[in-house]
């Protein structure tokens, strides 16, 4: 059985701690805290973001969880969004290419970073343990103390470079 979380607030802001075993659980533990209540359309999206890997627009959300048969509409897609970001349940990532996109703020901090394939736009995460430790260390050379770091990879992922060996090498036979 979840514990329920505990809460303290500090000059308006609400910390939420949790023993619930999913981000789901936490998300909407730490929403019931702040006083929102736990509509069907917000209920949706947040289980549908808990079985992400990576971000997502509101756009994709929305098409995703509609296309397995749910109804919800995309106004309220943003409004969610909107909400759990203010309160630091999602974090905005931010690709360069004029989208927000969203991915579930986990608790504990562990975080992904994004490979971004210029070519079809397909977006990717990783994880690097020594990216983050180099990360670090270069903050501290350089006298920052980092609180937050975003790092994206652009390039053509596997299967555009692969249609494009084949489209050079037809040409170049015949």
């Amino acid at each position: 059985m979840a514990r329920q979380p505990s809460t303290s607030s500090i000059t308006g802001i609400i910390f939420c701690v949790t023993t619930t075993t999913g981000w789901a659980d936490h998300a909407l533990a730490c929403l019931r805290e702040a006083g929102y209540r736990s509509g069907g359309a917000r209920r949706t999206v947040v289980e549908h973001l808990d079985g992400q890997d990576c971000c997502l627009s509101a756009q994709e959300t929305h098409d995703q969880i509609v296309g397995r048969g749910t109804k919800v509409g995309i106004a309220s897609v943003y409004r969610v969004l909107d909400l759990l970001a203010a309160q630091g349940l999602l974090t905005r990532v931010d690709l360069g290419d004029g989208v927000a996109r969203y991915e579930s703020a986990r608790p504990g901090g562990r975080h992904h970073h994004h490979l971004v394939c210029g070519d079809c736009g397909k977006v990717e995460a990783f994880e690097d343990d020594s990216l983050e430790r180099e990360l670090s260390c270069v903050a501290d050379r350089l006298g920052y103390a980092m609180d937050a770091h975003d790092v994206v990879l652009r390039g053509a992922c596997d299967d555009c470079r692969t249609v494009d060996r084949k489209s050079t090498s037809s040409t170049t036979r015949g």
